[in-house]
């Protein structure tokens, strides 16, 4: 057997996982056709699914609550978002966000809770011109975490919301909104 059978016949096991047949440099090319043509037949069949709308990402829909989300008051937008305005304060919700942010475009907030049974945690926003910012649903078997980034019209008081065990907890921290920063800003 020359040198290059011997070459032929040991990349085939590499490749292939089995002992070439009698013919070796044959029986490499016609695995590797078949490879071939079974790679680019399922690429083509991919490719045509896609273009007829076969596959279809998956879309996640956010249900949303209108009154509440288009409410122009504090109070009518925690009404029409928890059924109630009542709520009691808690020193077991924790509100993480910057004293001072130069731009209120995109405000850092984390809110966890560690109350048990939390179905919502809900974030307002109390001088906005549409005061609910965002509702978050929670299943019972998730962590009562939530970091997400909020837009602040001008300095006002963040407040969070937890639903749990049919009850609503509070808490709020006042974060100042500045124009110009370093140096000139202005609070507004």
């Amino acid at each position: 057997m020359t040198l290059n059978n011997r070459l032929i016949n040991s990349l085939s096991e590499i490749v292939i996982g089995q002992p070439p047949c009698t013919g070796g440099r044959r029986h490499f090319i016609i695995k590797g056709r078949r490879l071939f043509l079974k790679a680019s037949l399922s690429k083509a069949a991919i490719t045509l699914a896609a273009s007829t709308g076969l596959l279809l990402p998956m879309q996640a829909y956010a249900s949303w609550n209108e009154v509440a989300f288009n409410a122009n008051n504090l109070q009518t937008a925690i009404k029409s978002a928890l059924g109630s305005d009542l709520s009691e304060a808690s020193n077991k919700i924790n509100i993480e966000a910057p004293d001072v942010v130069e731009d209120g475009a995109l405000v850092p907030v984390t809110i966890s809770s560690t109350l048990e049974d939390v179905n919502t945690i809900s974030i307002f926003s109390e001088k906005n011109t549409a005061p609910l910012v965002a509702q978050f649903e929670l299943d019972k078997d998730c962590e009562a975490f939530i970091s997400t980034r909020i837009k602040m019209s001008n300095t006002s008081n963040i407040i969070a919301i937890v639903s749990a065990g049919g009850k609503n907890y509070s808490t709020r921290k006042e974060v100042k909104v500045t124009i110009g920063g370093c140096g000139n800003s202005q609070v507004i």
